[in-house]
């Protein structure tokens, strides 16, 4: 019996798009979503001038367009396809081998980057059921998306040095100058991409647990993970976001930064929110300066998670003397989303405080932390220039006299600081 027959047989929506019999040896599958790209056989030149890795290695191309698409979409598509399967025919080896999924008329409620994901997960865990290989390495990428040389080899050795590995984030440098884009584009990603940087290490600085980069170009997850966490969503966008929300919380999720995916820049209207929405939103209404969470927020939340020992079997009578030593923002979100009641909850279903501290999180988790900074934001704090909070971050956590007010300079000591670190 297969691992992931119980998914597969549940919550799988589309058979077996492949009919090849895979490698008893595969051990890596790239999935990527397509949508009206113009240019995918750069991103296959890419995948296919990578450093070959021990083990054979799959590239599942999800071509897809939702039932009422317009017409021109359809006809690029259909073009991409044709491209892509020539391509492919000059290119595919025995061990190193690329296949198409086309699939049009997908239902207008979930068309879309997480249902095309969904898609190319769910046939890479299909694949890897065929052989009964439950650690199967899932890796996600972009049809706009390039990378380093040695991305496939070092994603293999990354799962070989941490057998206990859930998954893994990738590390990710968008291109912040050249000549393919305009310079009002280059600054924006440059802004776009501190954000990500501030907003991580932001939460790395308040100590909460679950602070790591969630990119859709940039993660890895082993097959048996994403069956038993009921696979990946068909949200529009954030996909990437709540899907790795279920794996983070399970433990042992770890990061590399050894290889590099570089994300393309470009501004985009296929999603509502993320990289490429931010871009042609600046772009179509010239503004030239990133606003983002006011850095007292985090001061704040790390003064709250400092203290969440306290909250280890209170009393309830307990509580008001507990919230006067919290800052006033945490406070008011607190009551705000009934923690007297969340905390009695968690008090009365953990018998120690390891159990209490996994519990706790599981309520204060990514989903509430964003929620925090949205509340705060609309009561009490104000949004504050992307270089301005950068600056007060770095201040705190590197000893430097000098910090930078340039967005660019900023930005490469943000890579710097996660590039080296090494976690898992």
């Amino acid at each position: 019996m297969g691992f992931a027959n119980h998914y597969l047989n549940n919550y799988r929506i589309y058979p077996d798009y492949i009919e090849t019999t895979p490698d008893i040896n595969l051990n890596l599958i790239v999935f990527i979503p397509c949508y009206n790209e113009p240019n995918l056989t750069n991103t296959l030149d890419a995948l296919y001038n990578c450093k070959r890795p021990k083990s054979p290695v799959e590239i599942i191309i999800v071509i897809n367009s939702s039932i009422d698409e317009d017409k021109q979409i359809i006809e690029n598509n259909l073009k991409t396809l044709q491209q892509a399967e020539q391509w492919i025919k000059e290119h595919n080896e025995k061990l190193f081998s690329f296949y198409t999924i086309y699939q049009p008329n997908l239902q207008k409620k979930y068309a879309g980057v997480g249902f095309a994901r969904k898609i190319g997960m769910d046939e890479a865990v299909s694949r890897f059921n065929k052989i009964n290989n439950s650690k199967g390495i899932l890796i996600a990428f972009d049809a706009d998306a390039t990378c380093d040389d040695n991305f496939f080899t070092e994603i293999e050795n990354h799962f070989a040095k941490n057998s206990k590995a859930t998954a893994c984030s990738i590390y990710y440098e968008h291109p912040i100058s050249g000549t393919q884009f305009s310079e009002s584009i280059y600054k924006t990603i440059t802004q776009y991409e501190l954000y990500l940087r501030y907003y991580n290490l932001s939460l790395r600085y308040a100590n909460f647990p679950f602070a790591y980069h969630t990119v859709g170009s940039s993660f890895a997850v082993k097959a048996d993970i994403y069956a038993k966490q009921g696979g990946m969503n068909r949200k529009k966008a954030g996909e990437d976001f709540y899907f790795l929300q279920k794996v983070i919380p399970l433990g042992n999720f770890t990061e590399l930064h050894t290889t590099r995916v570089i994300p393309s820049p470009r501004p985009s209207d296929r999603v509502p929110f993320g990289t490429g929405a931010t871009i042609k939103k600046f772009e179509e209404n010239n503004i030239t300066d990133l606003y983002t969470y006011n850095f007292q927020a985090f001061i704040d939340l790390k003064s709250f998670l400092s203290l969440i020992d306290k909250l280890y079997k209170i009393e309830a009578s307990k509580l008001v003397d507990f919230y006067k030593k919290i800052p006033e923002n945490i406070k008011e979100f607190l009551i705000a989303n009934n923690f007297n009641l969340a905390i009695n909850d968690i008090n009365n279903n953990c018998s120690n405080l390891t159990n209490f501290k996994k519990r706790f999180f599981a309520w204060l988790n990514a989903f509430k932390v964003l929620k925090y900074m949205n509340f705060t934001h609309e009561h009490n704090l104000q949004k504050v220039k992307i270089t301005e909070v950068a600056s007060q971050l770095l201040k705190k956590i590197k000893s430097e006299t000098q910090i930078p007010n340039d967005e660019k300079q900023l930005l490469e000591i943000f890579r710097s600081i996660e590039k080296n670190r090494r976690l898992g």
